[in-house]
This record gives structure tokens, C-alpha cells and sequence, in this order.
């Protein structure tokens, strides 16, 4: 395997790529840098899940042509990506919240899974199509609270519905991948695990670092579940690089990219949770302050890292951002925000600083 080392916009420059999920926090972010790089692109997602929400602040039906839609509708979804044709298709689109599985476990079921089966069926039989990334999730791997980091050929698992639905879409894409993708010369599939992330714009239902600039906004204290937690902390665009680079990879060299790979942070950047919230306490000030909720919560894992070696080793692909610098960057981004700040142009900004980094 030969390093790709870094994002490549020369290879994006007029690529036509279809991205799933693209209203949500990281599909606008990736629709960002794709249009920033002259990709053409075409997203098909719900409408935006959060308001406020990225999609909307950073304008991104600006850049990307939208389609709302359900991936759960085969054949509305075969009907566009057959029409668009795309040379590369990245799947970001699911149900991504861990407490919002327990209340609806069949939304996120048939959206993560049988969604994921659909998006792979829709990609068969295209003339151009060369790459696809499907993305899941650290939380995919039978989670044992050991202190090693998890590598791809680790048991997948995950004891509540949304791991549980990222193992499950796992498996779907590798049998996709082993049954109706096998020619060499047609699509590569591949998976792509990332940690936490965060950034600029995350509003996320039940989200650690949405839920404290929503509160520090208000001058409320943040109500925090499991400070104790130790979770793989990075910014939206350390992933976001891995995929665009596994993309890459498997549209130039093929089928021995084609295959589970793990974006996670630095081991240094594995944090508990109060120890974002007293860094992000120290730098918004005003007030403000965290407070622990005394109410009965469903499981969530308490520790979980990723081992990224393996995309270290073949990609060339590490983290650039150490955590206390990416916390100043979310806030400085919001307090951008609040005072009406052009948040398009702050996204771009964020993005041509760590692409120089590369």
C-alpha cells in the first residue's frame, strides 16, 4: 500500500460525489471541504435535525445540491444516486444518538441497518462509481472497559441499539462488499470508525459539547450524566480528512483499501468528560458551571479508545489538533456565531488552517 499522506484537492477538483447525511453536523462540514476543493456534489439527507443547525448557518444549499430524503426509501434513493452518477458516494447518513436508540430502537435499526443495505444496493451496477466510505462508529466494537485501544479486528458488539446498529451496519457492508462487489475494476467498499467528535456548529441532541454551549448561552449550568466517562475526543475535520483520504485510496489503488479502518485521536486525547467540561468551564467564563444529574440514565460505555495505527501506517493519515487548542476553537466559533459572525467563511477558514497542517 502506498501513503496517500494528506488530502489531495487536485483529486477532488470536479469529482462528482454523492454524500448521505449531509444536513447533519458532519456531512455539512464535509460538504464544506468538498466544495472548497471544486468537487461536485450532491447530498441526500432529512431535513437538518437540530435548530439552530450547520446546515443552515454556513449555507450550505449554497454549495451542494440537496435532496431531502429518507435512506430508508429504496427506491427514492436508487431513482438519485443512479441519476447523479457518482465517482465517489460517502455514507454519513444515520440515527447517531445513543439515548434516542433506547426511546426508538426501530427508527435506528431500520435507518442505521437496513438505511446502510439500501445506500449499498443503490451503488451497485454504477458506470463511474470507484469508492465507498461508509462510516459508522469507535462505539461498533464489543465494548469490554478494558484500557487498550481498539483495533479493526476487534469482536464488533454493542450492548445498547445504536452500537448495537453501527456493529450490525458493519457486517451489512462487509457482506456487501464480499458478495456484490468483488470486481476489481468496479467500486471499492470500505468502513471508516471514528471517536467523538466536535466542533464549530454541533448542536446535537444530548451531545456533550452542544449541550454546554447551549447552556452557556443561557447562563444555565450544563446537567451532565457521566463525567467520569473516559470517551476519544477530536475535531469534526480529524475524520473527516480519513474518509476523503480512504476515499482516495480506494478509488486509486483498489481493493486492498477495501476493508474496516479507525480514525480516533491521539492517546493523549482520550479525556473524561469533566475534564472537557472544567477546560470549557475555564475558557467561555461568564459563570460559567456543571452540574451533575442525579437521575437514573440508560448504559453508556465508560471507556472506549480506537488504535488508528493501521491508518497511520497505510494512509499516512494522524491527528493534527491536540484537544485543548480544538475546545478554544469551539468556542471562539460560537462566540463568533452569537455576534453574527459569517460563519461560511469562519468554516473555511478552520478548514484551510488544518489542511495546511497535513
Amino acid at each position: 500500500m502506498e501513503k496517500i499522506g494528506k488530502v489531495n484537492p487536485s483529486f477532488w477538483n470536479r469529482k462528482k460525489v454523492y454524500l448521505t447525511g449531509h444536513t447533519g453536523f458532519k456531512g455539512s462540514w464535509l460538504s464544506l471541504w468538498l466544495h472548497s476543493m471544486g468537487a461536485e456534489v450532491k447530498g441526500y439527507a432529512l431535513d437538518p435535525p437540530t435548530a439552530p443547525a450547520l446546515f443552515e448557518v454556513a449555507k450550505i444549499a449554497d454549495f451542494v445540491e440537496t435532496e431531502i430524503g429518507d435512506i430508508r426509501d429504496l427506491d427514492k434513493l436508487t431513482q438519485s444516486i443512479q441519476t447523479f452518477n457518482p465517482d465517489v458516494l460517502l455514507h454519513l447518513a444515520a440515527q447517531s444518538i445513543v439515548l434516542k436508540s433506547y426511546v426508538d430502537p426501530i427508527e435506528t435499526y431500520t435507518t442505521n441497518v437496513l438505511g446502510t443495505a439500501n445506500v449499498l444496493q443503490a451503488g451497485r451496477k454504477l458506470p463511474n462509481l470507484k469508492a465507498i466510505v461508509s462510516v459508522t462508529t469507535d462505539k461498533c466494537y464489543e465494548n469490554r472497559e478494558w484500557v487498550w485501544s481498539y483495533r479493526e479486528n476487534e469482536p464488533l458488539g454493542g450492548r445498547d441499539p445504536y452500537s448495537s446498529s453501527k456493529a450490525c451496519a458493519e457486517l451489512v457492508t462487509a457482506s456487501f462488499r464480499d458478495s456484490f462487489f468483488t470486481d476489481p475494476q468496479g467500486p471499492q467498499v470500505a468502513t471508516a470508525r471514528a471517536g467523538n467528535v466536535i466542533g464549530g456548529g454541533d448542536w446535537t441532541e444530548n451531545g456533550l459539547i452542544a449541550d454546554i454551549i447551549r447552556a452557556f448561552g443561557q447562563a444555565k449550568p450544563v446537567i451532565v450524566r457521566n463525567p467520569l466517562a473516559i470517551r476519544p475526543w477530536q475535531h469534526v475535520l480529524e475524520p473527516l480528512g480519513g474518509y476523503l483520504m480512504l476515499a482516495e485510496a480506494l478509488y486509486t489503488d483498489g481493493a486492498q483499501y477495501a476493508q474496516a479502518w479507525n480514525f480516533g485521536p491521539s492517546e493523549e486525547d482520550c479525556k473524561p468528560v469533566n475534564w472537557i467540561l472544567d477546560r470549557m468551564v475555564n475558557l467561555w467564563g461568564d459563570g460559567a458551571s456543571w452540574e451533575l444529574d442525579q437521575d437514573a440514565n440508560p448504559h453508556e460505555a465508560r471507556f472506549l479508545k480506537l488504535d488508528s495505527s493501521k491508518a497511520a501506517a497505510y494512509l499516512g493519515w494522524t491527528p493534527q489538533w491536540r484537544l485543548e487548542g480544538v475546545l478554544d476553537n469551539v468556542v471562539q466559533w460560537h462566540r463568533e456565531w452569537h455576534a453574527g459572525a459569517d460563519m461560511t467563511h469562519r468554516c473555511l477558514n478552520d478548514i484551510a488552517t488544518y489542511t495546511k497542517l497535513m
